[in-house]
């Protein structure tokens, strides 16, 4: 099976915990089988490993989330990165071409495209497997695009909606809707009407042919070399609105859209996350607390409380969804972000002085670098490495100071897991002030 999955987000939905750096598809508020927390991605690709192990995965993003997917998923992790944003048909061409170019993946193979963070039990992917197969060479009766509806459970108008031509399992689409009210929306449920779950499957050299028709690019290299020229347009009104060939698959297992922090909190694997205390007053109360402070609730009912270093979070679960507009006022820099090292916390902000967290991961190191106009500080507090000053190595243990003046070459490596606390001090700190140098 060769699956892309699509991986967006500005990161304002389930803030502060998440940012525009770690999407909610990276928050980790779940549990695998083992009681170990994870991220809804990591969910996704474990339950997509389960359903086939061989399968071709390639998680299409922009720049911003490749550090943090491969930081959860592993550095082997197929990653097509969108250098800007075009919407979802230049994505998922740049994906294929993916597929083709670089995974070696031939014309006549299907593909599945589907978002990166349903909440949906193992029967999903079976279905995403059963998907592929009937998009297939192997099946004579194949449409030229497969979508997956899924059985509604209320009439909803967050969602779009397939009207398939019969009831049975797999059938032609006679049309879509969009969005509508909840009154039209129980009238095409009446009809037999799916949602549309944004999961569709096709052959590679069936997308790559449309695509060469709309947009100019040569190959994989030449798409993403010139992918800011691509025009900006949605795969539904690029392919699904023009396609006379439809089939729609039902799927009536578990799905959930946690798109909010009410229905997120729907899922969660505990009511409570950190150092938190509740009296026996609190009614349907979640609180998640990322920070080394206690939070304590008495009397709350029907809330969300989440606390992080981005910011604090008191809502009524029913208005959580209305978060947007409030956080687009207040954000700034993310002061936490995940990387294909470890992570980072900024813990401190001052004039001419800013204090981070770096949390590095058994084997990774930073990049070999100085800077033009701050000196920097390194307190290691846990964990053994080595640093590299001007290309003098020497093991660093827990209690060591380091100190790097401006101009001067530094790396840290980390034999163990390894923390420590940067002190960044000038009258310019500035991401951009950063030169890197070959090791």
């Amino acid at each position: 099976m060769n699956l892309i999955l699509l991986s967006g987000g500005s990161g304002q939905r389930l803030w502060p915990l998440s940012n525009n750096i770690r999407s909610k598809q990276f928050v980790p508020l779940l549990k695998n089988d083992k009681g170990e927390y994870e991220s809804m991605v990591q969910r996704v690709y474990r339950q997509i490993k389960k359903a086939d192990p061989r399968a071709n995965i390639v998680v299409a993003t922009g720049k911003r989330q490749v550090s943090t997917i491969k930081n959860q998923l592993g550095g082997k992790v197929s990653v097509c990165v969108e250098p800007c944003r075009r919407d979802t048909f230049p994505a998922i061409v740049l994906a294929c071409t993916y597929l083709t170019d670089v995974m070696g993946v031939r014309p006549e193979e299907p593909v599945v495209v589907c978002p990166v963070d349903p909440y949906v039990d193992d029967t999903y992917f079976a279905a995403v497997k059963q998907m592929a197969r009937l998009a297939g060479p192997e099946n004579p009766r194949a449409a030229h695009l497969t979508l997956m509806g899924i059985e509604p459970t209320y009439p909803s108008a967050k969602f779009g909606y397939i009207i398939p031509t019969s009831t049975d399992p797999v059938s032609k689409v006679s049309c879509f809707k969009e969005k509508p009210d909840e009154a039209t929306a129980a009238a095409y449920i009446a009809r037999g009407a799916l949602w549309n779950g944004g999961v569709f499957a096709f052959t590679l050299g069936y997308l790559l042919g449309i695509a060469h028709k709309q947009l100019d690019f040569r190959g994989f290299a030449d798409l993403q070399a010139n992918y800011a020229l691509q025009k900006r347009i949605s795969f539904d009104y690029a392919v699904a609105e023009n396609e006379p060939d439809i089939a729609v698959m039902r799927y009536a297992g578990q799905w959930k859209d946690v798109g909010t922090w009410n229905t997120f909190c729907e899922v969660m694997a505990d009511p409570a996350i950190g150092k938190v205390q509740m009296d026996d007053t609190c009614e349907n109360l979640n609180v998640i607390n990322q920070l080394n402070i206690p939070i304590i609730c008495m009397g709350c009912k029907d809330m969300v409380v989440a606390a992080s270093s981005d910011g604090i979070l008191v809502s009524d679960k029913g208005r959580s969804s209305h978060i947007k507009p409030f956080v687009e006022q207040v954000e700034g820099e993310a002061r936490f972000a995940e990387k294909s090292w470890g992570s980072f916390t900024i813990l401190d902000v001052q004039p001419q002085a800013t204090t981070i967290r770096i949390v590095l991961n058994p084997g990774h190191k930073l990049t070999y670098h100085s800077h033009e106009h701050r000196d920097e500080v390194w307190t290691i507090v846990d964990g053994m490495g080595r640093t590299v000053i001007d290309g003098d190595e020497r093991a660093v243990h827990p209690g060591d100071v380091v100190t790097m003046p401006a101009g001067v070459r530094h790396t840290l490596m980390a034999d163990t897991r390894l923390e420590v606390i940067e002190v960044q001090i000038g009258a310019e700190i500035d991401v951009a002030d950063k030169q890197k140098f070959d090791l």
